[in-house]
């Protein structure tokens, strides 16, 4: 039988298993890298712009502590079409729209289970909406919560004057994010996003996220 000269040893060629050994030791392959995704990568980076410490938690959806600490599920725990992007910009959006007080607290002080608090999240995702519209992404950053049909929902311009409460907060939320200490990693990640956008067109089918060309194109 022939042997593999990349795996079977010739041990004619050794004194002994362990000078043959030793040789193994000194000649594999040393790993110094990791993939990432890179979109991780500019979003984390842009969370840590803003003072926010990406962690993977399988015990959260999403969770802030209040401390400058953002956990977000790990990939098996999450739906095929959340992203680390999203769920990051969807949480800078919610605290864009409860404001600067809101950062010390856990969970920007939201209570998900507290039906008063559906204005909050309409004004989240009216923010994220119109953040994504600066590239045509809106759908790619859509909501992946129970809150889907109403993102779906809204128009055009997500801003755009009515008598949706939520409106109002979004809308001094956009002011935030255009001219508070966060606008410039958020303006960077959002274009980042759209570069890579970019660079896929063409290279995707109708079932990825990535299928949607970006605005100009």
């Amino acid at each position: 039988m022939q042997r593999d000269w990349l795996s079977w040893p010739d041990f004619n060629v050794y004194t002994s298993w362990r000078s043959y050994l030793d040789y193994q030791c000194n000649t594999v392959r040393k790993i110094t890298k990791a993939y990432a995704d890179p979109l991780d990568l500019v979003w984390t980076h842009a969370a840590a712009q803003m003072g926010i410490r990406i962690e993977r938690s399988a015990e959260v959806n999403a969770s802030w502590n209040g401390a400058g600490v953002l956990s977000i599920g790990t990939p098996e725990t999450l739906d095929p079409d959340d992203s680390l992007a999203q769920m990051v910009l969807h949480e800078v959006c919610h605290a864009l729209c409860e404001g600067p007080d809101c950062l010390g607290l856990p969970d920007w002080g939201l209570d998900n289970f507290n039906p008063a608090k559906r204005v909050h999240e309409h004004a989240c995702l009216r923010l994220q909406a119109a953040l994504a519209d600066q590239h045509g992404l809106r759908s790619f950053f859509a909501s992946t919560t129970m809150f889907r049909a109403y993102y779906d929902r809204l128009p055009a311009d997500p801003l755009v004057a009515g008598d949706d409460p939520a409106i109002e907060m979004a809308r001094a939320a956009w002011e935030r994010a255009q001219l508070g200490p966060w606008a410039a990693p958020l303006r960077d990640a959002l274009e980042r996003t759209a570069q890579i956008a970019r660079a896929l067109l063409g290279a995707t089918t109708e079932v990825s996220l990535w299928h949607v060309p970006p605005a100009g194109n």
